[in-house]
């Protein structure tokens, strides 16, 4: 089985180079993921999680797949962890031999061959026990790889032959040193006279009456040279241990020229397999440690189906936000967002800390996370790839001094509209809230009327109830050529009590305003009964 281009998430070689060439993977940047909150849940150390957002289905299946496999068996991601560490060793080792341009480099050779099989054998105890439950097509290919490699004879006689030569080089305890002197008893040359599997002795009065041993021999000194190790710089230090080190070399040369040979031909091409999949190995890995604890927190995930990218698709049941699961001790709060023919754009209003923000980053979670190719914090969803996803939060930047935060917000979102296209999604949170209401309202309705024209898929969060009449003139205008309508989501109260339930009807603001007074006690009827009971 030729695994050369072999990839966890990519189902073909096409695939993946589609996706490297860039014609497949999504304007999605870290600040869109961090402004989501996903990179606080889900964080990568060598590589960008956006890097492996993608708009192909078949390699969202293909992943889902991988994913699939490994939450039904935690066991795999116990020992890709363990693996991690020992390709890690591998590409250490390689980099100190690049960096000593030293090709002769016998015995970091041997170190590599027992890294790499340490690597395989660890793949195989983990996989062999796991094959029957594999159904995914990444995992089962790896696994059915690793077993017949560590079948073949090759690979019999391979470890058989690291054994033998292992136990020769670890058997080393002791090399003894032989130096020519000049007339005036000054080192003029010095050679290995041969290796020893004894260490020598010290030669101390103090070390013969320990060991009860009075007698001098070939492995004990008559005098010591300046200790190893001390009073020396590590320029010399470094000097010492490559003499000793490359003089060892030379003494196993004979044996170990053909072992070379083998290790630039079969191991390297072996050992190059795995570690490209390192990168891969820890997005998979990061991503279950995250689909695991939603789990266990008592979260529902689903499988994503994937509609065609022109029918801008995005139907969701239950849907939740993931960052706010993992943070909350209470009840999560679900719920259902559609976009159909009667809206791809949405203005969200109601109260304060009433669930706006939290349903609208859901929105752009559930669909990165259905891009990363994993299961989605929802009980059910159908949504078309977007080719990007834009934020457009509050911000701290402290740049506005010029601008003005209005001017910098005008700016980011001038930005915005120079780059999307019909098959993107936008997410707006109170923008334009550094304004007066009437300001805010007239830049709004442009900014929506503009989204209408171009059709994306957009929810804007926002206080302004007065856009409901704008929206009105828009969807009119939308009605006579085309474009695409506009609704309105309500974040709830019930009762003077936030309920985190999103409702897609009218929003009244002034509903939201007396429920708000009745709640903290300061609607006009709360204050005169307080007033009287103290009158009282």
């Amino acid at each position: 089985m030729d695994l050369s281009n072999f990839s966890l998430l990519y189902p073909s070689f096409d695939a993946q180079k589609s996706h490297m060439s860039g014609s497949d993977a999504p304007n999605i940047d870290t600040f869109e993921l961090e402004e989501l909150g996903l990179t606080e849940i889900f964080e990568m150390t060598n590589r960008e999680l956006c890097e492996f957002l993608t708009c192909d289905p078949e390699v969202m299946a293909y992943r889902i797949e991988t994913f699939s496999d490994m939450l039904e068996n935690p066991g795999i991601a116990k020992t890709l962890n363990r693996l991690m560490p020992i390709l890690g060793d591998v590409m250490e080792l390689r980099r100190l031999d690049s960096d000593s341009g030293d090709d002769t480099a016998y015995l970091s050779s041997i170190t590599e061959i027992e890294l790499y099989i340490s690597s395989i054998e660890t793949l195989h105890a983990g996989l062999s026990e796991v094959r029957p439950n594999l159904k995914g097509r990444a995992l089962s290919a790896l696994a059915d790889y690793i077993g017949e490699l560590v079948d073949s004879d090759y690979y019999r006689q391979l470890n058989e032959k690291l054994t033998e030569l292992t136990n020769r080089v670890r058997e080393i305890k002791s090399v003894t040193v032989g130096v020519n002197l000049d007339a005036q008893l000054r080192p003029a040359e010095a050679g290995v006279l041969s290796i020893n599997a004894k260490p020598f002795h010290s030669g101390d009065v103090l070390e013969k009456i320990l060991r009860m041993n009075f007698k001098d021999d070939e492995y004990t000194c008559i005098a010591q040279l300046v200790p190893f190790g001390k009073k020396q710089t590590e320029n010399q230090k470094t000097a010492l241990s490559l003499a000793f080190t490359t003089a060892i070399s030379d003494v196993y040369k004979s044996s170990l020229r053909s072992w070379k040979k083998i290790v630039q031909t079969y191991i390297l091409e072996n050992t190059e397999f795995l570690l490209n999949l390192m990168p891969e190995i820890e997005f998979i890995v990061k991503g279950t440690e995250l689909l695991q604890a939603l789990r266990e927190r008592g979260c529902t995930l689903c499988r994503p189906v994937i509609a065609p990218v022109s029918d801008k698709t995005y139907r969701a049941e239950g849907l939740y936000n993931p960052c706010v699961a993992l943070k909350s001790e209470g009840e999560i709060i679900t719920n259902d967002l559609v976009f159909d023919e009667n809206a791809t754009i949405y203005v969200l209003t109601g109260p304060n800390r009433g669930g706006k923000s939290v349903i609208t980053c859901a929105l752009g979670l559930s669909q990165v996370m259905a891009q990363l190719g994993m299961f989605v914090c929802a009980d059910k969803i159908e949504l078309s790839p977007v080719d990007a996803i834009f934020t457009h939060f509050p911000t701290g930047a402290d740049d506005t001094i010029d601008k003005g935060r209005l001017g910098e917000e005008c700016d980011r979102l001038r930005d915005v509209f120079d780059v999307i296209t019909p098959r993107s999604l936008i997410l707006m949170d109170e923008s334009f809230s550094s304004t007066g209401a009437y300001e805010a309202s007239y830049i709004a309705a442009e900014v929506l009327r503009a989204i209408s024209y171009m059709g994306c898929r957009c929810i804007f969060s926002t206080h302004l109830h007065q856009l409901v009449t704008e929206i009105e003139v828009i969807n009119e205008e939308a009605e006579r050529n085309g474009y695409a309508k506009i609704d309105t989501l309500v974040a709830g109260i019930e009762t003077g009590k936030r309920s985190f339930k999103i409702t897609r009807q009218k929003p009244d603001g002034k509903s939201y305003a007396r429920d708000i007074a009745l709640k903290y006690g300061i609607s006009y009827d709360s204050i005169i009964n307080n007033f009287k009971e103290r009158e009282n």
